[in-house]
């Protein structure tokens, strides 16, 4: 048990998270639904927060900005091996340019722990 929390603390064998859109494309002011699927890890371990952010990347500028981002306050003890899934809403600012071959747009997930390591997640979506 010890050498598994210690493990999850490192970051192998702990929870992760996935957020599951609808869909993939969206216009300006559009509300974007999903949900954040939690796959607990080896060991059970204590939500603190998720992060959500909406990043812009434009290669042409040679940039990469946060847009918006949705926290999620929570204090969840997700058990070993449990799946738990969180709904998830995002507005997507009515300003946002479209989606083009140099500029693309991504939410990138974080799951925070009390104690471990953050656990990441990436999904491209396009603005028309």
């Amino acid at each position: 048990m010890i050498l598994r929390k210690s493990m999850a603390l490192l970051g192998i064998g702990s929870a992760r998270i996935d957020l599951i859109l609808q869909k993939e494309a969206h216009r300006p002011g559009e509300v974007v639904y999903g949900y954040f699927s939690i796959n607990g890890g080896s060991i059970e371990q204590k939500l603190k927060r998720i992060d959500c952010n909406l990043v812009l990347t434009d290669k042409a500028a040679g940039i990469e900005k946060v847009i918006d981002t949705k926290i999620i306050l929570t204090s969840k003890l997700v058990n070993s091996e449990e799946l738990y899934t969180l709904p998830f809403t995002f507005r997507i600012p009515a300003s946002i340019g479209a989606s083009t071959d140099e500029i693309s747009y991504r939410f990138q997930t974080k799951l925070h722990f009390n104690e471990g390591v953050t656990s990441q997640d990436q999904d491209i979506i396009q603005i028309l």
